[in-house]
């Protein structure tokens, strides 16, 4: 099986930093795309940011400038760093990762795993 550990997250004031990040461990070939998503009370989840294996990188409009995604592939980890929080970045941070591994069947798949989630609270 594949695990996806985050950490990272707390309570920080408004204009300060933090830095989330996301492991996976397992049996696997090799991971695909990697990223953040973040669900806030009564919100439908959304893409924060996302990165391909080649290091591309897209980000939410509302994250741009203020927070970057970057991996370590020979790590198999994914980091958020979040700089500039604002109150709305308040909500429940959740990496995935798209990860191909074989199944039972020996024929090689591609699967999306989920981490558990990190709280991140802005506020004063």
């Amino acid at each position: 099986q594949v695990q996806l550990v985050e950490s990272g997250g707390g309570l920080v004031q408004p204009g300060g930093s933090l830095r989330l990040s996301c492991a996976a461990s397992g049996s696997f070939l090799s991971i695909n795309a990697m990223g953040w998503y973040r669900q806030a009370p009564g919100k439908p989840r959304e893409l924060v940011a996302a990165s391909t294996s080649g290091g591309t990188t897209n980000y939410a409009d509302s994250v741009k400038g203020r927070f970057t995604i970057s991996r370590d592939n020979a790590k198999n980890t994914v980091y958020l760093q979040m700089n500039n929080l604002e109150p709305e970045d308040t909500a429940v941070y959740l990496c995935n990762a798209d990860v191909q591994r074989m199944t039972i069947s020996q024929v090689k798949g591609v699967f999306r795993y989920w981490g558990q989630g990190t709280q991140v609270t802005v506020s004063s």
